[in-house]
């Protein structure tokens, strides 16, 4: 069992940056991929990024790469998502989650993984 808690959300406007934080239950980051999704009013939940759990290689949807940042604190059983150059487009409820048995290419499948955060909004102003 791996509990999940968001942090970070709020109101910006357009061009500003943004960084929300999951803090983890789960000690070993080795075991366990970590990601990122969000699901604005109406629509799908979307992939935003997601941190592979033996490599620690990085993946990113493609609305957002270049623009936002996975990273981890093992120490402090933290993962972030910086993300910069912020639109009304990414205005969204932003969930972490994490699995410890998905496969590579489920990674943007959110059917895929067991364990979710309960959710922080970004919202993004023009």
């Amino acid at each position: 069992q791996v509990q999940l808690e968001e942090s970070g959300g709020g109101l910006v406007q357009a061009g500003d940056s943004l960084r929300l934080s999951c803090a983890a239950s789960e000690r070993a980051f080795s075991r366990v991929t970590m990601g990122w999704f969000r699901q604005a009013p109406g629509k799908e939940r979307e992939f935003v990024a997601a941190m592979w759990r033996s490599s620690g290689r990085s993946y990113y949807g493609d609305s957002v790469k270049g623009r936002f940042t996975i990273s981890r604190d093992s120490a402090k059983n933290t993962v972030y998502l910086q993300m910069n150059s912020l639109t009304p487009e990414d205005t969204a409820v932003y969930y972490c989650t994490a699995d410890q048995t998905l496969i590579l290419s489920q990674l943007r499948n959110p059917g895929a993984y067991d364990y979710w955060g309960q959710g922080t909004q970004v919202t993004v102003s023009s």
